[in-house]
């Protein structure tokens, strides 16, 4: 079920399926790179303004699951407009600054979006440009991302099944003030407390 928080600026409800802590695996593929599975979390958060923050980790897992060291990192901020226009800018640590342009698709939540411009430092990979797709599905965040290189033309290299996590602290502040402990949860007559 997708939340609407009070407080998120009205433009960005067409955005509300994003926000949240995420976190779950993929494939990442790509000619001239390590194919492996990785581990990723990722966070939309808002403060009021008309844009939501994002930041994403992704890690190499071995074939236990386990953490084995970075693979890449992101972060930036999305918009969108009255005609569900959505833009993107995004920094990742190889280096590259994105801005992304793509829309929202019409009574679904899923996103659309291909790089508009790229600036890369000198340190930086071969990067032409890329897609992406975001989609919610069943309650989950996937998503798909293809990239072009001078030397590879655009495919995909990564993609990702994310399930929401639980933001405790908020949970914890929505129990009543008189919720009992777990051994008095039931009252007396064996029916369920009511709050």
């Amino acid at each position: 079920m997708i939340e609407i928080p009070s407080d998120l600026n009205p433009a960005l409800v067409p955005l509300a399926f994003l926000l949240g802590h995420w976190e779950g695996a993929g494939v990442a593929d790509f000619p001239g790179a390590e194919k492996c599975n990785f581990g990723q979390e990722v966070t939309f958060s808002h403060d009021g303004r008309d844009f939501l923050e994002y930041h994403s980790h992704s890690w190499v897992l071995d074939s236990q699951g386990a953490k084995v060291r970075p693979l890449e990192s992101e972060s930036g901020y999305w918009r969108v407009d009255a005609d569900r226009k959505v833009e993107v800018v995004m920094i990742r640590d190889q280096g590259v600054v994105e801005v992304w342009y793509g829309e929202l698709a019409h009574q679904k939540p899923q996103i659309d979006l291909a790089t508009d411009a790229i600036a890369r430092t000198a340190s930086a990979g071969p990067y032409r440009g890329g897609k992406r797709l975001y989609g919610y599905v069943n309650s989950d965040l996937m998503w798909v991302g293809e990239k072009s290189t001078p030397d590879v033309p655009l495919r995909p290299y990564m993609s990702a099944h994310l399930k929401k996590v639980a933001d405790l602290k908020e949970w914890a502040e929505s129990l009543p003030d008189d919720m009992p402990d777990g051994v008095s949860f039931f009252n007396p007559d064996g029916t369920p407390y009511q709050g």
